[in-house]
């Protein structure tokens, strides 16, 4: 077989004005026309013995990689697809024919091989070329550009720094390995340089080989010739770096500067929910682009919801601490209440007091009088007492100064109370509450990120 490329032109040598130099001569020489369709080239393989296997030579270049879905896992790519196999009932003599060694006819008179792709998940969608080329020998040719859609299992795990093989499988739809055979033209290294030196443009994929493999399958209880090609492609990832980890990097970043406010108030609250809410915007984005029949969890996902659980840890933490700030200032409003009410109640000035020693302890009990008698005496309002007055005469007197004794002692009672209960108890607790979270949340934090990024760029 000879294999001819598209470089290949017309040679027409020795041109005269005679009918057998014309391509028409040639094609009734052929017996090819459209108006009259031979069967003998059209309905079957064109073989003089039926088993004669009919062997196909193809290649496929890559001219553009179009896109890569993951949501549906599809592989979008522009292609170039040749064929050449030989159809053993054409052929002729150049020299018979003024040198004519090509000759370009359409393609619906002739055979052609009914290959499918195997991954194709959507019809073509390009312009397919409605012309055949035929050389003396009986060689036949077949160039088509086509848009191909085949489905493509994506391994995202490292995403976005992650890369994807995708396979294209041509088969024959009915042919066995023994009727049809498909050989490859080039090697894998002869496909990757050929197409590398074709490609117009990569969009977010970067082209990094194709390989070559030839295989027979069992297909419908009987065997069929199959050549795979595997693409290999890497993403880029700077876009997905900036637009996407980089921000929830800057919004763990805020979490930390939060710390600095002052947990009086709502307003830290606030802060630390708004930029947890923006990282669940984040995630939202992210869930539309991963497919959701990932079989490994991909990094990224774990990043996301990592640094989530970190900042809502965080936010708990803050509620926490208001909640034990609001009980201290609870505590101090109670207290104030009840010295306020205490003050109301002996300050009233129609009221008098007495108070009651009782034992060696001198445990002294002050007692409000109210609407007392102008002419009752102190020896009268202390009556029942383990130790009344006796003297009246300088019953006035010594209540004025039992009175202040009485007073002294309340208040160094009220000073050792404040001493074992300090109204800012939990407030000096919270200080040191927020000192070992902030140095454990930036330890957590640290260990977190560089375990992720070292799943990240660590080969499998």
């Amino acid at each position: 077989m000879v294999t001819r490329t598209c470089l290949d032109i017309v040679a027409v040598e020795g041109a005269s004005s005679e009918d057998n130099c014309s391509y028409q001569y040639l094609l009734k020489h052929l017996n090819l026309s459209l108006s009259n369709k031979n069967d003998l080239y059209t309905m079957s393989r064109p073989v003089k013995n039926y088993e004669t296997t009919t062997n196909v030579s193809m290649e496929m270049i890559i001219s553009a990689i179009l896109d890569m879905r993951e949501s549906d896992q599809t592989f979008i790519s522009n292609v170039w697809i040749f064929m050449e196999w030989k159809n053993e009932h054409i052929g002729w003599e150049p020299d018979d024919f003024c040198g004519i060694y090509r000759i370009v006819v359409p393609a619906d008179i002739l055979w052609k091989p009914d290959l499918t792709i195997q991954e194709m998940s959507e019809s073509y969608k390009a312009f397919q070329s409605p012309y055949l080329i035929i050389f003396p020998d009986g060689s036949v040719t077949s160039w088509s550009p086509q848009v191909l859609v085949s489905a493509c299992k994506m391994q995202v795990h490292k995403f976005p720094f992650d890369m994807q093989t995708c396979n294209i499988s041509f088969r024959s739809i009915t042919h066995t390995d023994e009727e049809l055979n498909l050989e490859a033209t080039f090697n894998s290294t002869e496909a990757t340089e050929w197409s590398r030196e074709v490609m117009k443009t990569q969009y977010e994929w970067l082209y990094v080989n194709m390989s070559t493999t030839q295989t027979t399958i069992e297909s419908f209880n009987f065997r069929q010739s199959m050549i795979v090609y595997t693409i290999t492609m890497k993403r880029r990832s700077v876009l997905y770096i900036v637009n996407f980890l980089l921000p929830i990097l800057f919004f763990l970043c805020l979490d930390f500067s939060s710390f600095l406010i002052s947990d009086n108030g709502g307003e830290k609250l606030s802060f630390k929910i708004t930029v947890l809410l923006a990282v669940t915007v984040m995630q939202i984005i992210l869930n539309e682009i991963l497919p959701s029949s990932s079989n490994r969890a991909p990094l990224i996902a774990v990043y996301c919801v990592g640094i989530f659980g970190l900042m809502l840890l965080s936010l708990l933490e803050t509620i926490v601490v208001m909640y034990l700030m609001e009980k201290d200032s609870e505590s101090r409003d109670n207290e104030a209440d009840r010295d306020q009410s205490v003050n109301e109640d002996c300050g009233d000035k129609h009221g008098k007091a007495k108070f009651i020693c009782n034992g060696e302890k001198k445990k002294w009990t002050l007692a409000c009088i109210s609407d007392a008698s102008a002419d009752e005496t102190p020896s009268e309002l202390l009556k029942g007492s383990s130790s009344q007055l006796t003297e009246e005469t300088h019953g006035a007197e010594k209540l004025s100064d039992d009175l202040r004794e009485v007073m002294k002692t309340l208040a160094l009672l009220h000073d050792s109370k404040k001493e074992e209960v300090k109204p800012g108890y939990w407030t000096r607790k919270t200080k040191t509450i927020n000192k070992v979270f902030f140095i454990f949340y930036l330890i957590a934090s640290c260990v977190f990120l560089v375990f992720m990024f070292s799943g990240w760029w660590t080969d499998d």
